[in-house]
């Protein structure tokens, strides 16, 4: 089974630097020509079904992205929501270095908590479609925080549009691709 984590394109707030997490903010334009610019990434490579986040900017990247590829759009999944940023959520880049300068931000969801939803998202997504190839469309801090912690490391932060592939082999998760990136192995001396 392999999955594709794809992140939601880009939304006004995402364009102006604003902390955007739970709230649910559309897609723009240029978001919307990255949901089309993943389905040429996409092609080529065997996908049977789309799920994603049941906020508006992941739902209708997916649509767009599902109807490209010709592939069953799936459910959405509350687990798949953006990690809440509680107050940040809204601020510019100014205001969070003025405010909150450590980034704890009052009402901030763990990151845990946020690793332990996608996870949990998984588990579901895996017994709805058995041995399927999915693609999950959700949001930048899950994926890049559940990736971590599938492969054991760090990534960047990730690109709005950007493909990031994963398997479940011999009980084992493998992250492939993380930003339409080849992941290299790590070195575990």
């Amino acid at each position: 089974m392999t999955f594709a984590f794809i992140r939601h394109g880009q939304t006004n707030w995402n364009r102006d630097r604003r902390m955007q997490g739970a709230t649910d903010i559309p897609l723009n334009d240029v978001g919307r020509q990255q949901a089309a610019d993943a389905v040429a990434e996409l092609a080529g490579t065997q996908w049977d079904a789309i799920v994603s986040s049941p906020l508006s900017r992941a739902r209708e990247t997916a649509e767009i992205i599902a109807a490209g590829l010709g592939i069953e759009l799936g459910p959405s999944y509350n687990n798949l929501i953006e990690r809440n940023y509680g107050d940040g959520e809204g601020a510019t880049a100014e205001e969070i270095a003025a405010k909150w300068p450590d980034h704890n931000y009052p009402g901030l969801e763990s990151l845990e908590s946020v690793v332990s939803r996608a996870t949990a998202a998984l588990t579901e997504i895996e017994a709805t479609y058995g041995d399927k190839n999915v693609i999950i469309v959700c949001h930048g801090t899950l994926i890049r925080y559940t990736l971590g912690a599938l492969a054991g490391r760090q990534f960047d932060p990730i690109r709005n549009g950007s493909v990031a592939t994963f398997e479940y082999t011999a009980d084992e998760w493998h992250v492939l691709t993380v930003n339409d990136e080849v992941v290299e192995a790590v070195d575990a001396r």
